[in-house]
């Protein structure tokens, strides 16, 4: 269906954005392409003072420039101030890794949050429009996502706005040709090199030729999809799961456990598998479990489940001590040379631990916080176990191995303090020649 040019404003802003609009500062990201050129026009003809950002990724050699050039020449005759990055896209790719779309993708949202700042904007236009829908709708069904992946990009998200996401690449077209409007056109978008382009060059023209009015009914599907995710957040909202801890016997015991825990926490990137690994932990008992997505780490403890912001520097700290004086930082341990015959007695308060004098000839004894894969030598046993099994074993919650302290000699861990002994510097019964540490209940 064509629109004339007043059809289109009506069709990508509403009564209270247009009336918005006039008393802010729009960031347009413009490539020079028919859609974000039809976007600035669009927010121009409203009464919106816009800046331009344009990003040169210079993957394209004379190509590039020449889009450069292009926004450079509209942006100067509209009196659009216009700002250019120029964005290394093989550098990235060299630190981050990931594709040439994920490397663009990133650096361009990467500069627009400070370029936003520095104009003075409220809000940067993006010229994503419902075909650009459709695509991402292929690309996340083919990801295996979810309710989000499949209702699209959101017209509002953060600083991005996407006023477009209700038209058609062919009523944009119309648009620019009524207001006589050129455009540059991207030559790579003809090749089927990039995922998004195989959609978009032969998988929907295949399904469009089959059902023409395809396009008009995924869109339409879309939409329903988007109205089930906000009644889906809203009612999930509603159940009142608190953070960062969330009360164990709130999630498991609701019939749709997994999914509940997934769009609670699903915005810090947790996945669907790791929420049902997560329930199925809780379930059996299995605290002590962790998860990781990004910045946050999801933890199964006795009671809930924790959000940690696990970007902290790890805790390499390692205090020398003289065990023969005892320990009054950073815990209190006390000391006790042997003066009667040794007994396993002496030790079966849980908070004791002997050890034959030969550890006073070790050269280096201290006390540090546990790591991710230590190993020890239980008493008794004749191999080794992780330190974090122990801990599981025991039920410790996350912030219970935080604080946990380990006694290491010559870099062998004899002592996960108040816990577990090592088989290390073993005092026989009825020795003489013996240290007992004692850790403090305070």
């Amino acid at each position: 269906m064509t629109m004339n040019q007043q059809e289109f404003l009506n069709s990508i802003l509403t009564e209270a954005e247009r009336q918005a609009i006039k008393r802010e500062q729009i960031l347009v990201a413009l490539s020079g392409g028919a859609d974000s050129v039809a976007l600035l026009r669009a927010l121009l003809a409203a009464g919106c003072k816009c800046h331009a950002a344009h990003c040169n990724f210079h993957l394209r050699g004379e190509e590039s420039m020449r889009d450069e050039r292009f926004v450079r020449d509209l942006c100067q005759r509209l009196d659009v101030p216009l700002q250019v990055k120029n964005c290394d896209v093989a550098a990235w790719q060299h630190e981050h890794g990931g594709s040439v779309e994920m490397a663009c993708r990133e650096l361009r949202y990467a500069w627009f949050k400070p370029e936003v700042e520095r104009t003075h904007c409220t809000r940067i236009a993006v010229a994503h429009h419902a075909d650009d829908q459709i695509e991402t709708f292929f690309l996340n069904l083919l990801r295996g996502t979810g309710l989000k992946g499949l209702a699209g990009m959101q017209r509002e998200n953060g600083l991005i706005w996407r006023p477009m996401l209700n038209v058609t690449r062919a009523q944009v077209l119309d648009y620019l040709d009524s207001i006589g409007q050129d455009y540059v056109t991207d030559s790579t978008n003809l090749q089927n090199d990039f995922r998004r382009n195989r959609v978009r060059n032969v998988i929907l023209p295949f399904i469009e030729q089959q059902f023409p009015d395809a396009k008009e009914r995924i869109h339409k599907t879309m939409q329903n999809l988007a109205s089930d995710l906000d009644l889906l957040e809203w009612l999930v909202a509603d159940q009142g799961l608190d953070m960062p801890y969330i009360d164990i016997k709130d999630v498991i015991d609701h019939p749709y456990a997994d999914a509940l825990l997934y769009h609670h926490i699903r915005e810090m990137g947790f996945n669907r598998d790791q929420c049902r690994q997560t329930i199925e932990a809780a379930r059996k008992g299995h605290s002590g479990r962790q998860f990781a997505a990004g910045d946050h780490l999801l933890v199964v403890n006795r009671r809930n489940f924790q959000i940690i912001e696990h970007n902290e520097e790890p805790r390499d700290e390692e205090i020398p001590v003289d065990v023969t004086a005892g320990i009054n930082s950073p815990i209190n341990i006390t000391a006790h040379r042997g003066q009667s015959p040794f007994s396993p007695s002496m030790c079966s308060d849980g908070r004791s631990v002997a050890f034959s004098t030969q550890l006073l000839d070790c050269n280096r004894i201290v006390l540090r916080h546990w790591r991710q894969g230590d190993r020890f030598q239980p008493f008794g046993m004749k191999g080794t176990k992780l330190v974090s099994d122990l801990f599981n074993d025991m039920k410790l919650d996350y912030e219970d191995k935080k604080r946990a302290w380990l006694l290491e000699a010559d870099g062998q861990i004899i002592w996960v303090v108040g816990l577990r002994s090592s088989a290390h510097y073993p005092v026989p019964i009825g020795s003489q020649d013996y240290i007992i540490l004692s850790k403090s209940m305070h």
